[in-house]
């Protein structure tokens, strides 16, 4: 085996200037970035870069895995060179850590492929990404008044107490079902697609809650929204959560369509000298 192996970020769609787009571009290890094309079709090219194969090997791979420092440049570098290029013309995102003996193998790849990569490029055309969360947070809910503790016995007055946190905690799921309901509709209205994410847990969720506050991850959407009605299906998210009290709704993006590289129904990665 070489001592470097090809990494692909993504399959594209030609255009002009593409070249001298990905010419300054780094990428994962910080090595440069090109494309290897499709000798049988010149619209399709692969975007790549050689990384050592002794962090890119299937044992290696695993234990990099767990390292979330690794993990965290290489997810940067390889979305930021896919983002670039993205704003140039239609990419297909391959998984992270996607990789082929040498760039032979990999232009093998990209011409057996070819069909359901023109396919899939066609679909996505024209459109981008938008994240759409929605948080529940009963905290945020003013409490109602409280009952002097004189008119109540302390058992009286716990259980009251847990029912009411629990009145609050009902009647705020349900706003944001609501919520959702209305985002659905806007999605109906103004994008092509969607595809249903688990919701955030644990360090995922922790993260994303400090960053934007507290509260529980209860919808993690993705919606495929063409560039023109992006302003329309904004406004309508944007407004989701208006009257509804202990709601949040938050939209990210755009972002080039990782969440649409599959044809629908499918799900899953790529191994080396797979089509993806």
């Amino acid at each position: 085996m070489s001592d470097l192996l090809t990494y692909a970020y993504a399959v594209l769609r030609a255009a002009e200037g593409l070249q001298e787009a990905a010419a300054p571009l780094r990428g994962v290890a910080d090595a440069p970035v090109g494309l290897v094309t499709d000798a049988g079709d010149d619209r399709l090219g692969l975007v790549v870069s050689h990384v050592p194969a002794q962090d890119f090997t299937e044992d290696a791979l695993k234990q990099h895995l767990e390292d979330l420092e690794w993990l965290e440049a290489v997810a940067r570098s390889h979305h930021g060179v896919i983002e670039a290029l993205a704003e140039r013309t239609t990419v297909l995102p391959l998984r992270l850590a996607t990789v082929y003996l040498d760039d032979q193998r990999a232009r093998e790849v990209l011409e057996a492929g070819r069909t359901v990569f023109a396919e899939r490029l066609a679909r996505l055309s024209g459109h981008v990404e938008w994240g759409v969360k929605i948080y529940a947070e009963p905290s945020e809910v003013p409490a109602a008044p409280a009952v002097p503790a004189a008119d109540l016995t302390p058992g009286r007055a716990y259980l009251r107490n847990r029912r009411q946190q629990q009145s609050v905690r009902d009647t705020v799921y349900q706003a944001a079902q609501k919520a959702a309901e209305r985002v659905e509709t806007a999605g109906r209205k103004h994008a092509s697609d969607r595809v249903r994410h688990r919701v955030q847990q644990g360090f995922l969720a922790e993260a994303a809650g400090s960053a934007a506050g507290a509260g529980e991850n209860v919808v993690n959407d993705a919606y495929l929204v063409p560039r023109n009605r992006c302003d329309d299906f904004l406004a309508d998210v944007t407004h989701a959560a208006d009257g509804l009290d202990g709601v949040r709704v938050e939209a990210t993006g755009p972002w080039a369509p990782y969440s649409f590289a599959m044809p629908p129904g499918e799900s899953g990665g790529t191994a080396e000298g797979a089509p993806p």
